[in-house]
Formats: structure tokens, sequence, C-alpha cells
């Protein structure tokens, strides 16, 4: 059996990602551009979705889970009045309610109260996650709903702003990963008295990596490894620390929460390191070379 060939490019891009395709296809299109197999996403987007997605090249993809753990920001639409059997703008009309005139105020004042800090969700049907070993969208094309248990999130920001359209807030939201937007508008919806959808996802900000340095899937650039971790706190080691770090070795607690990320005096990252027990242990030690 042949041996796969290591791979031989290394970063992560910032990417775009344009509205109907799916994340999958965005590694796809990264893999034949770099010529390279190694390549993962780190979060999700839905096709009808737009905005920022990172995707690890290479060694990368070994800190992608750091990436993933990482705040997100998000824009969408609002539309009260009606929902949808997939709670967006990409699924059918199931009901409709005379809200009249939807008030600001009312809204903003529900968010305050209820879509603030820490909270729990319902997952939609047609999210990702696994149920029994299905994920649940598989199960909802087949027609089949299936309960749900609740999933802790925590909702850092909600902001409703009004837009041109009557019964259509613009929301701006900041919230940890896991998050359903979609739910939270339709949720919202419900406690207004009657119904909404989501529409025009765009995702604005992932951690410290944001929209205005993202590029389409042909353009994106290939930044250096070390920006995987621009987000954790970052530990200056010498040489000597650096070969005993290379090893797996579990150092002295650095302080602080971690996880943090230790570069060699040449400015090479060279290891993430996580809290256990009192200690600092290796989560990844990225190869050199």
């Amino acid at each position: 059996m042949a041996r796969k060939k290591p791979p031989t490019t290394h970063g992560i891009v910032i990417v775009d990602k344009p509205t109907g395709i799916t994340s999958h296809d965005v590694v796809a299109m990264l893999r034949l551009r770099f010529n390279e197999r190694q390549v993962g996403h780190g979060g999700t987007l839905d096709p009808s979705a737009t905005g920022v997605l990172v995707v690890a090249v290479g060694k990368a993809t070994k800190l992608l889970r750091f990436v993933e753990k990482t705040r997100k920001a998000y824009l969408g639409e609002i539309v009260f009045g009606s929902e949808t059997d997939t709670l967006d703008a990409d699924g059918v009309v199931t009901a409709t309610y005379d809200m009249g005139d939807v008030s600001l105020a009312d809204a903003q004042a529900l968010v305050a109260k209820h879509f603030t800090g820490e909270i729990v969700q319902i997952p939609p049907m047609v999210s990702a996650i696994k149920i029994d070993g299905k994920r649940l969208h598989e199960l909802a094309r087949q027609g089949i709903e299936v309960e749900r248990p609740p999933r802790p999130c925590t909702i850092y920001s909600f902001q409703l702003l009004p837009t041109d359209e009557p019964n259509v807030f613009l929301a701006a939201v900041e919230c940890t990963p896991g998050t359903y937007i979609r739910t939270l508008a339709a949720d919202l919806g419900k406690m207004l008295g009657g119904g909404a959808h989501l529409r025009n996802l765009r995702r604005t900000a992932v951690g410290r990596f944001t929209i205005g340095e993202a590029a389409a899937p042909d353009d994106c650039e290939l930044l250096p490894v070390e920006e995987a971790v621009r987000t954790l706190d970052r530990v200056d080691i010498t040489d000597d620390l650096a070969a005993v770090v290379a090893n797996g070795r579990v150092l002295p607690h650095f302080g602080g929460e971690g996880p943090w990320a230790l570069f060699d005096p040449a400015g090479s990252l060279i290891a993430v390191y996580e809290s256990y027990r009192g200690e600092a242990k290796p989560a990844v030690v990225v190869p050199q070379g």
C-alpha cells in the first residue's frame, strides 16, 4: 500500500464564503488550489450563509480546534410574521401571522431579558449534530422529527436595528460556538406573539479573524501557521526548553487560564499547551521543518 504524501504546504486562509456552496466545497476548492490534501475548516457555515470561514492547510489543521472554540459574530435579518420548516429563508413557509407592526422597543426588551448571557437552545432539526448516531438534517429530509436535548450557549451581545422593510430587523450577535442564530430568530418571533425566520446570515468574525481580512476562495492569502493561534496567550521560551517541549514534556503552569502558544527564539510556533491539574500539558506539538 502506497504511503500518503506528507503535506508540503502549511498555513491558514481567511475565506469570505460565498452563498450557495457548502463549507466542504470551500475545502475542496482550496485542496485543488494549493495541491494539498490535508485541508480542513474551523466551524461550518450553512450553504446560504456567507462570511468568515477559517481554513487550515497542512500542519495548521492540528490547530483548528483552538479556532473553533473562539467566539463568533454574525449579522442577519429577522423577518417577523412567517415561520419556515428550516427556520430560515431557504425553507418552506409553514405558518404566517398578522403581527401588525412589530415594535423595535418590545423586541429589544425581550432580547435583553431572555436572549442575553447564558441561555439554552433546542437545536433545529436541520442542524448537523447527531442523535443516536444520525445527523438531524438527514432525519429532517426524511420527514422525521426527534426530541433534541437543550444545549447551553452564551450570548455576549444581541443588538437589533431597524431596516427599510416593515417587520424586518437587522440582528448583530456575538456568541459562543454552537449557537444557532436561526433559533434565536424563531424563538424571538414566538415571544412576540407570532413567528419569525432568519435570512441573509453573514458571519463577520471568528475570534480575532474578521471579515475585513477575508477574501474569496480563489483570492484569499495563505497566512503563516502561527496566525492560527493569534487568540491564545503567547509564551516565548529558550532553545533548551524548546528541545524539551518538542518531546511533549509536561511543564510548570504558565499562569492564567491558557491555552498557551509556545514560540522558540526564532519566532516559530512549536506547541500549544493547556492547563491540566495545576501543570501545563501539551495539547499539540507542531512538527518543525
